[in-house]
């Protein structure tokens, strides 16, 4: 047996697992505080309670949580209802980022609170436009022409 033929390239072992390189995705533990952040960013962001002016008056709608395997960054991916573009709330939302931080560490029985980055989502508009394009009058007309065949 080689030297280093003990050593795991697919992933798996503990130091796989820090890296966030398990082939399984996200842990049962990563998944469930994931959600538990999400839900409490979405009740702060339903008291609409910031001081900062460009957020007051905004509906801002968390879709999804991701957390790294450490537990200690979090990505939250969110939409505003009021307008479709959520990028110009980018700034605002990283201003108030260490109030949410703060507010976490209340809530969540970590260790330590995760760091919290926004990023869009856009998942919705993905799917409009996709819905878009399958109404088209030539993409229905072959859709037409599959099924008399």
């Amino acid at each position: 047996m080689s030297k280093g033929s003990n050593r795991r390239s697919d992933g798996k072992g503990p130091a796989g697992r820090l890296a966030g390189l398990s082939a399984s995705g996200p842990s049962q533990r990563q998944l469930r505080v994931a959600e538990e952040v999400r839900r409490m960013l979405a009740e702060v962001f339903a008291r609409t309670e910031f001081r900062d002016p460009e957020l007051s008056g905004v509906t801002i709608t968390v879709t999804e949580v991701r957390i790294s395997p450490d537990l200690k960054h979090a990505t939250a991916f969110v939409s505003d209802l009021g307008k479709g573009d959520v990028e110009e709330l980018l700034p605002a939302l990283k201003r108030v980022a260490p109030y949410l931080r703060t507010q976490l560490s209340h809530t969540l029985r970590l260790r330590i609170a995760p760091e919290i980055h926004f990023q869009p989502d856009t998942a919705l508009d993905y799917a409009m436009e996709v819905d878009a394009l399958l109404r088209r009058p030539e993409v229905q007309r072959d859709l037409d022409d599959e099924e008399e065949d």
